[in-house]
C-alpha cells in the first residue's frame, strides 16, 4: 500500500531535523531545469504567474537564485520535516521514531511542482511552485505537461516493489491530477473527510487537510499495509461511514466539535 499527499506552501528550514537519515530526490535533474527557467522571472512576473503578493514573489525570486546542487544537510532539509501547513500539522513528523521514518520512506510519497515526486527523507531546498502553475516550458504549457508520466511511473515502480496494487490518495486534486490513472493501473482509494456544520456534513478545507495528515500518520505509526484497516480510523473524532462510501471513495464523518 502506498500513500500520496500534497506538499505545503509553508516551510520550516530553521528547526533542526530530528533524524540524520536523508535521501536524494529522484528527479533532481528536471528540478534544476525548472529552477533555471524560474530564474528568468522578476518579482512582478511571479506576482502574475503565481497570483501571489509582491513580498512572496520577491522571496521566491531569492529562493530560485540561491537554489543549488549538490544538496546536503547544511543547505537542505528532509521534505517531510521541511513542509508545514495543515496536512503536516496532522502528520506531526517531529514525533516520528526512526522506525516511523523508515516505514514512511517506503509507503509515503509527496507530489511536488518543483521536484515531481518526493520520498519523505529526500532533501529539498526552499521553493514555491504549485503544480497548477501555468508555466510555459520546453515540454508544454504547464507543469502537468512538464512532468508528464514521470511521477506515475515512479509510483508504479514503488507499488511493484511493495507487491501492492493499492494507492491511498490523500492529496489535493491539483496535485493528484498530475498522475495518469490508466497507466498507474492501481486500486485507488480516496478518503474524504466531512465535518458536521449548520445541520449537515460537508468538507471544510482546514479540517479535511489536517485529517489527511492524521490518517497518513495513523498509517505510518501502525505500519498499515491492508487498506481495510483504514476503516477503523477514529483519530480526531472521525468515523468511517459505510452507507455513504463507495468502493473507491471512503467517507469519514465527524460530529460538531465543542
Amino acid at each position: 500500500m502506498l500513500v500520496v499527499i500534497s506538499p505545503a506552501k509553508t516551510l520550516d528550514f530553521e528547526t533542526p531535523a530530528i533524524t540524520s537519515t536523508v535521501s536524494k530526490p529522484q528527479m533532481l535533474k528536471d528540478s534544476s531545469g525548472l529552477v533555471e527557467l524560474m530564474r528568468n522571472y522578476a518579482p512582478d512576473d511571479l506576482v502574475n504567474l503565481m497570483g501571489v503578493s509582491q513580498k512572496i514573489a520577491e522571496l521566491n525570486v531569492e529562493r530560485f537564485h540561491n537554489w543549488h546542487t549538490p544538496f546536503n544537510k547544511n543547505n537542505a532539509k528532509q521534505a517531510l520535516l521541511a513542509f508545514k501547513g495543515d496536512v503536516y500539522t496532522g502528520l506531526d513528523a517531529d514525533s516520528f521514531s526512526e522506525q516511523d521514518f523508515e516505514f514512511a520512506q517506503q509507503h509515503l510519497r509527496i507530489l511536488s511542482g518543483l521536484y515531481g515526486i518526493l520520498r519523505p527523507l529526500d532533501l529539498i531546498q526552499p521553493y514555491r511552485l504549485e503544480m497548477g502553475t501555468k508555466l510555459e516550458n520546453s515540454r508544454g504549457k504547464n507543469l502537468y505537461e512538464f512532468w508528464a508520466d514521470q511521477p506515475t511511473k515512479a509510483l508504479k515502480k514503488q507499488l511493484t516493489s511493495l507487491e501492492s496494487e493499492t494507492l491511498i490518495n490523500l492529496a489535493s486534486n491539483e496535485y493528484f491530477n498530475v498522475l495518469d490513472k490508466k497507466l498507474l493501473a492501481a486500486n485507488i482509494i480516496t478518503p474524504v473527510f466531512k465535518d458536521f456544520k449548520n445541520g449537515k456534513y460537508k468538507i471544510i478545507s482546514f479540517f479535511a487537510k489536517k485529517a489527511r495528515g492524521l490518517m497518513s500518520a495513523y498509517i505510518i505509526k501502525k505500519q498499515i499495509t491492508d487498506p481495510q484497516k483504514l476503516k477503523r480510523f477514529t483519530v480526531g473524532g472521525y468515523r468511517f461511514d459505510k452507507a455513504l462510501s463507495s468502493d473507491n471513495e471512503w467517507i469519514f464523518l465527524r460530529d460538531e466539535q465543542n
